[in-house]
């Protein structure tokens, strides 16, 4: 039965930079492509491809040593430029030199109601999208041996310049729907569609069937799929929940029904230090060089992030857009020192807190930058967190329990329920300035290797 949850704990960020619902024109050719194995977290690669091997769209580049049954192909066609490694010699990127035309695997066409769950198993775990279905707890790609008591799709994003499901998903009715069927033959449970009151207007999701549709309301983070499930059905110790964004279900739909791996996306292209603003159509692993240079307003001195600015990943004006990431976020680097700005009126600067007077002025945007306002210090109780997160658990404890790694307590306050990305408003308004999802990401860590 479809449930109307209506959240009031959460917080919205007015920044500036927000991407026109426009699709800007490409006159560019992206020469360069990159696979990134950092990208999924937990997988531990093995490399299938070389210095020079040539690839097809849907070609293995490397599979998870853990179970080589989970492999991630190329996305395009061409030639494997470089392999980048890191400290310990990590593999950090697959670069790829596209061809003009992009070639195929011909992975055959078929209609997912027509299939069992096993070869619609096999058929994504063939073509590497099986990456795109992830799950909780621990925010890893899924394991294809387990049943989940449900998937969950949510059809919106409410952070900070974040996607406009809507726009992007629009036209694209016939392949999103194919990718609902497909998943909701790998679950014995309820596949949900999560839609909000205010801001889901499209056909796509509104009438999307073979679903159950969730209708929520609040502001960020109810766009988390992780604050979704707590409201839906919470993960208890031993369940597995799944997930996938609606962009990669539209992908998954493809697959079936053209018969090939198409990862075109439709990217975001945000940030107040753009000249224009914009969605791009692009496919999955391009490299942003061609959509940012000659966009930078006069004297930008930009930070560059693949995903959203509260959970995305720093990157280089060269960099690559991440696996699961749909947005590219430009903002001001905050590379400078303030005398005494805790002691200003604070009219131009913008807060959680009431430390400054543009509270009084609700509805203005800023141009926020990457500065900390502050160093480092002790972690203090402020019992502000629960105000920023609508979960019914208590987020200090649980951070706390983090930090001494006490594995019970960690599982008696939820862990198994939360990612990193449930606590980034937490990062940011914690006056200790500490780095919370990196303590969050390493007790799930924890847990599960305890758990294995």
């Amino acid at each position: 039965m479809s449930k109307e949850i209506r959240l009031k704990r959460g917080f919205t960020i007015q920044i500036e930079g927000e991407a026109d619902k426009s699709l800007m024109s490409s006159t560019f050719r992206i020469d360069s492509y990159a696979v990134k194995p950092t990208d999924f977290y937990g997988v531990r690669p093995k490399l299938l491809v070389e210095e020079g091997t040539a690839v097809k769209a849907g070609t293995p580049l490397f599979f998870d040593k853990a179970d080589e049954r989970i492999k991630i192909t190329s996305p395009v066609s061409g030639v494997v430029s470089a392999i980048v490694r890191g400290e310990k010699r990590v593999i950090e990127e697959i670069r790829i030199t596209p061809d003009e035309q992009i070639q195929r695997i011909d992975f055959g066409k078929q209609t997912p109601a027509e299939l069992t769950c096993c070869q619609i198993r096999t058929k994504l775990l063939e073509s590497g999208l099986w990456a795109c279905v992830r799950m909780r707890p621990y925010n890893v790609i899924a394991n294809p041996d387990d049943r989940p008591k449900m998937i969950v799709v949510s059809s919106f994003d409410t952070a900070p310049m974040g996607t406009d499901y809507d726009f992007v998903a629009h036209g694209q009715k016939q392949h999103f729907q194919a990718g609902l069927d497909a998943l909701a033959k790998l679950t014995d449970g309820k596949l949900h569609l999560n839609i909000h009151e205010e801001l889901t207007r499209d056909d796509v999701f509104l009438y999307a069937k073979n679903v159950e549709i969730n209708k929520f309301s609040g502001k960020h983070p109810s766009g988390n799929v992780g604050v979704q499930i707590h409201h839906l059905d919470p993960i208890n110790k031993g369940e597995v929940v799944w997930f996938v964004n609606p962009q990669d279900v539209i992908i998954i739909g493809r697959l079936f029904l053209e018969g090939h791996l198409d990862a075109t996306k439709i990217v975001a292209l945000a940030g107040s230090e753009l000249k224009r603003t914009g969605y791009h159509k692009i496919i999955a692993g391009a490299c942003i060089q061609w959509l940012v240079e000659d966009n930078l307003i006069d004297g930008a001195k930009p930070r560059y992030i693949s995903g959203n600015v509260l959970t995305g990943k720093k990157i280089s004006n060269n960099g690559y857009l991440g696996f699961y990431d749909h947005s590219i976020s430009v903002i001001p680097e905050g590379d400078y020192y303030e005398f005494m700005g805790w002691a200003m009126p604070g009219f131009e600067k913008f807060s959680f807190w009431r430390s400054f007077f543009s509270w009084l002025m609700p509805g203005k945007k800023y141009v926020l930058d990457t500065n900390y306002h502050g160093g480092e210090r002790a972690l203090i109780f402020t019992g502000q967190y629960e105000k920023v997160l609508p979960m019914d658990i208590l987020p200090m404890q649980l951070i706390k329990a983090c930090i001494i790694e006490d594995i019970e307590a960690m599982e008696a306050l939820g862990i198994y329920e939360v990612d990193a990305e449930d606590f980034a408003l937490c990062e940011y308004i914690d006056p200790s300035k500490t780095e919370i999802q990196e303590i969050i990401r390493k007790g799930m860590d924890l847990v599960k290797q305890e758990m294995s």
